[in-house]
């Protein structure tokens, strides 16, 4: 149960109408790294958690995101609000109110003229929410893994709408919003880590022949080693190995058929064969342009 409290996590001040910059803030609102995406995230993982502590965190987290999805949507609103009242009291010139819907890097006409100025679901190119969006796959070392690669760029994008602004007010919003990310962050670090083991994500243990394997797929400049081919944790196979198949077969796919379905497929094989020692003439040589 939800008890909706009107005033916002955090104020919103504006200091201007922006209708360029609410188009772009737009992103954080029905974008896939998003608020309302966070929360459905969050908050379907906490349905269907059965540990209790992270239950308990998801719904929290999911609620909070609501609230954020509430602050980006008044300061979209906001920096709207000028062009809105413009576009539907008609008050300017067809021309000047079409060049400050779309000047410069700015695409608003499209949010102002299909949603009268308000908060869309929608990022800031125009595309449609949807629940495509939500990566929840039912198992907590993998979910908790996939949320905090979410609030990572959650926190990128707003670093990055930060960077376009210099509204004082806005400014100060967006920061509040990409600091809770990095809050989010580590309570999503710190639910995984308490999960003992949690690598690899799952139950099931991976082969050993292969698990710490790195197979170095490089030839010539760029060639690397670090941290992520490291002889002390991988055994790393070079190219020249790798002419073989890992498992020790020939590498080639096979199946087992019945006497039946081997004779249509031999059939099949014989009737649609091709010549490889013959060169017809085509289209192509002829200059024909096939329609």
């Amino acid at each position: 149960m939800f008890a909706h409290n009107k005033r916002l996590q955090y104020t919103v001040r504006v200091s201007q109408s922006n209708p360029g910059l609410a188009n772009l803030l737009l992103e954080q609102f029905g974008g896939p790294q998003g608020e309302l995406a966070a929360a459905c995230r969050y908050f379907t993982q906490a349905i269907g958690e059965d540990d209790p502590g992270r239950k308990d965190m998801l719904f929290d987290i999911a609620t909070e995101e609501l609230s954020h999805l509430e602050v980006i949507g008044s300061l979209v609103a906001m920096l709207n609000k000028g062009a809105k009242g413009q576009l539907a009291e008609a008050t300017m010139k067809e021309a000047d109110l079409y060049r400050s819907l779309q000047g410069a890097g700015n695409d608003s006409h499209v949010t102002q003229i299909l949603y009268g100025g308000g908060p869309a679901l929608t990022n800031s190119g125009g595309q449609l929410w949807n629940a495509g969006y939500i990566d929840t796959i039912g198992d907590p070392t993998a979910d908790l893994r996939s949320n905090v690669a979410a609030e990572a760029r959650a926190k990128v994008i707003y670093e990055r709408l930060i960077n376009v602004t210099d509204d004082p007010g806005v400014k100060e919003a967006l920061g509040f919003l990409m600091t809770r990310e990095i809050a989010h962050l580590q309570s999503f670090e710190k639910a995984l880590y308490s999960i003992e083991p949690n690598f690899p994500p799952g139950k099931l243990p991976g082969d050993p022949k292969f698990s710490n394997v790195y197979f170095n797929m490089s030839q010539g400049d760029g060639d690397m080693s670090g941290p992520w081919n490291n002889e002390s944790t991988f055994e790393v196979v070079s190219e020249r190995e790798q002419q073989m198949a890992v498992d020790g077969g020939d590498g080639l796919a096979s199946v087992k058929l019945k006497k039946d379905e081997l004779a249509d497929v031999q059939a099949m094989v014989s009737r649609t064969a091709s010549d490889p020692e013959s060169d017809p003439e085509t289209s192509a040589d002829r200059g024909t342009v096939l329609s």
